[in-house]
């Protein structure tokens, strides 16, 4: 019994919120890698795009719950997503058109679109700031737990219990979703398959007739869908606050070079690498640890390795390890 209760109480801290976790990230650092590969730039204000797409998401929530209208056991900002996607949508559009669209008729250098997207990132977050304020927003209704710990216990006679959160399974079944649609799309439609010309080739693609306005248009669309999406999930299964979407934005970058930029499925796979490894890396073993050795040696103290303040100091570490040793990432992406 004893390894059983260690390992339910791994996947209660460790397994499950890791998962959920790493597929936040993957949805964020699939936007981040598909700007990367088409644009051919680093999108610094992916984590205040996510940030705005989910303010408009928890608004919508609020005027769908004012009306009365919910989902059952679901969040009702699953109802509200559409909206949160329309307004991240015209909001990139918008930012395209205003910047980015200039810049791209000189052929700027990508450290420019860096640099300008540098400043679109402020601007987002002074506006998402202004609009909703700066504190904690907690936008999570419907069923809160698929099990809980008590009822695992009672089910199984275990000493630990295993806690499943709706918000925790939500993640993962709407990713899965997500990644499935993306991938049919880019690899079994002439849009997709235009957008992965045009990526690998702009030159060859422009002489085969693809319009280089339209990829475009339609990669930004699906970047504001993602950062919608990926903001959203995080946002039921935490709680939303502006600055935590800055926070965010070193995770997924590092998720995206992790896995090689420009590579859609190696973004998954790294956003599964970073979450796993700030969960473990930064979870007191002390418990697990106490079931699995004699009485005379279990540990006094926590056993941690970080602390939980220093999560994001994981993922930059990863992220210099990576680009000293293989900056390709795990997928042979594009070089940083």
């Amino acid at each position: 019994m004893e390894p059983l209760n260690a390992l339910v109480v791994l996947a209660n801290f460790v397994l499950i919120p890791a998962t959920a976790y790493g597929a936040q990230l993957a949805l964020g650092a699939l936007g981040v890698t598909l700007i990367y590969g088409i644009l051919r730039f680093s999108n610094f204000a992916h984590g205040d795009t996510m940030a705005f797409g989910t303010m408009a998401v928890i608004l919508a929530t609020w005027g769908l719950q004012s009306l009365g209208v919910g989902f059952g056991v679901l969040p009702t900002a699953l109802l509200a997503l559409p909206v949160g996607i329309a307004v991240a949508a015209a909001l990139t559009l918008g930012t395209d058109r205003l910047v980015y669209r200039f810049y791209r008729g000189r052929r700027a250098a990508p450290v420019i679109f860096v640099i300008a997207s540098l400043g679109v990132m402020f601007v987002y977050n002074g506006l998402t700031r202004f609009v909703i304020g700066t504190d904690d927003q907690r936008f999570e209704d419907g069923e809160r737990f698929i099990i809980t710990a008590r009822e695992f216990r009672e089910m199984t006679g275990l000493a630990e219990g295993l806690a499943l959160r709706t918000t925790q399974v939500i993640t993962i079944v709407v990713a899965v979703i997500v990644v499935t649609a993306l991938f049919w799309f880019l690899n079994r439609t002439r849009t997709g398959k235009s957008m992965r010309a045009y990526s690998d080739n702009e030159d060859l693609a422009l002489l085969s007739g693809i319009d280089p306005e339209r990829v475009v248009v339609i990669t930004w669309l699906i970047v504001a869908a993602l950062a919608t999406v990926a903001g959203t999930l995080y946002g039921l299964d935490k709680s939303f606050k502006p600055f935590t979407y800055f926070q965010l934005l070193l995770p997924i970058f590092a998720a995206a070079i992790v896995g090689g930029l420009g590579s859609p499925l190696g973004a998954i796979a790294g956003g599964f690498v970073i979450a796993f490894a700030e969960v473990t890396i930064t979870y007191p073993l002390k418990r697990v640890l106490g079931y699995l050795m004699p009485e005379s040696l279990e540990p006094d103290g926590l056993v941690q390795l970080l602390s939980t303040d220093y999560k994001f100091a994981v993922s930059f570490a990863i992220l210099l390890i990576v680009l000293l040793f293989r900056p390709t990432g795990l997928f042979a992406g594009k070089a940083v």
